[in-house]
């Protein structure tokens, strides 16, 4: 059997785990909904640890992570981490979705910014976040512009205004 990895936002980061789902689905049916975030990250820490390796020194940003990933698995109220800027443009590769991801690269570059930038490409995801037109941009989590290349002062309006 394949090793499931699972790609998770720990402290602001991106961070590949594996094994998670076995050890999320494992913890759920051993305790339900009946514990205390403390109980949960312990739990999952040590289960994870197992396959992982994971720093002492991030073992807390781990372990809240592991909570919230379980959360959602058990279909509970669970806040977000965000970590900046998340940028998605959406198009198959035109020449006017590459356009408008080196746009971004240059006013992130500009502006002195970071952003977790992502080109999806693929013809399901897109339709996925509601894009009916290319290119596609959105900034943490919320459509911005559908169907047209904003202008570079735009971008920077917009980027400001979420950083």
């Amino acid at each position: 059997m394949a090793e499931d990895h699972s790609l998770i936002n720990v402290s602001g980061v991106k961070v590949g785990i594996m094994g998670l789902k076995q050890a999320l689905e494992e913890t759920y049916e051993q305790y339900g909904t009946s514990f205390s975030d403390e109980e949960l990250g312990t739990d999952l820490l040590a289960r994870l640890k197992k396959k992982n390796y994971i720093p002492e020194k991030a073992e807390q940003g781990h372990a809240r992570a592991f909570v919230r990933e379980y959360k959602k698995l058990a279909g509970l109220p669970v806040q977000e981490e965000r970590s900046g800027l998340e940028i998605k443009v959406f198009g198959p590769g035109c020449a006017r979705c590459d356009q408008l991801e080196q746009q971004i690269f240059q006013v992130l570059s500009e502006l002195n910014l970071t952003a977790d930038v992502e080109h999806v490409r693929d013809a399901r995801e897109i339709a996925k976040a509601g894009i009916m037109g290319s290119p596609g941009l959105m900034i943490n989590g919320e459509v911005v512009a559908v169907g047209k290349v904003p202008s570079k002062e735009k971008l920077k309006s917009m980027l400001q205004k979420e950083s």
